[in-house]
């Protein structure tokens, strides 16, 4: 096994309701049906008891290799990045922090999401509206 770069993308529009930045990976370079992993999304979210609207997070679809990821991260404490990946099994969607965690190829993602994080929101006149659009390749 290698590393082969995978397709990732984002949008500006590409927002939930509650403002959450939605980013894609695939690693058959095909376009991520996003519709198969709101439902996860929205569950995760009503279990976590976070105010969603005023928290800067973002929120990973990953078609991977041999199974669906849904990584979700939130920033919290000042500086902390919260996570939440739930993995689709043949018995539904789990999430089990001894078994799953998120990849290489999510750190792409994350790396932006912290100097984003930075740059917009933890500094001295923070935008949650400018950590919002702010996007990995500027999409």
């Amino acid at each position: 096994m290698q590393f082969e770069p995978r397709k990732t993308e984002s949008h500006r529009n590409w927002i939930d309701p509650d403002g959450i930045k939605i980013y894609t990976i695939s690693a058959k370079g095909q376009t991520v049906d996003q519709s198969q992993y709101l439902p996860r999304l929205s569950a995760i979210k009503q279990a976590k008891g976070i105010s969603w609207a005023s928290t800067p997070a973002f929120v990973i679809f990953h078609d991977g290799a041999g199974a669906r990821y849904l990584v979700l991260g939130w920033w919290g404490n000042d500086n902390e990045l919260f996570t939440s990946v739930s993995v689709q099994t043949p018995s539904g969607w789990v999430e089990d922090p001894s078994l799953y965690s998120f990849c290489l190829y999510d750190l792409e993602v994350i790396w932006h999401e912290r100097n984003s994080f930075i740059q917009f929101y933890y500094c001295q006149n923070p935008s949650i509206e400018a950590y919002r659009q702010d996007r990995l390749g500027g999409g």
